[in-house]
């Protein structure tokens, strides 16, 4: 494994371990990016019936599930096993001990 392709591996192992712990806390973090686009009438229709605190859980859901969908893509995408990813990780904690030394 080249450099190259070893950086990349480590930069999306970071952000699989962030959506993990993200999914793990339930979405309790102090970063939000805004807008994020819905249809007007699904936000609409739920405002209007189940009120704000609703509308907000159901857009929340709707991020969740979709950034669990994308993780999973991207993990398949990157590594493709358990397998993969075990020796990845293996090779990262080599290195790490190697640049202690």
């Amino acid at each position: 494994m080249d450099e190259e392709e070893y950086k990349g591996k480590y930069i999306n192992l970071k952000i699989l371990k962030s959506v993990q712990d993200y999914l793990k806390t339930k979405g309790n973090t102090s970063a939000a990016v805004y807008p994020i686009k819905v249809p007007d009438d699904l936000l609409y229709q739920v405002l209007k019936f189940e009120g704000a605190g609703n509308a907000d859980k159901l857009i929340h859901d709707i991020f969740e599930l979709g950034l669990s969908l994308w993780g999973e893509q991207l993990y398949d995408d990157v590594f493709g096993s358990e397998k993969n990813l075990e020796e990845f990780i293996d090779l990262v904690k080599k290195r790490n001990r190697e640049s202690k030394k």
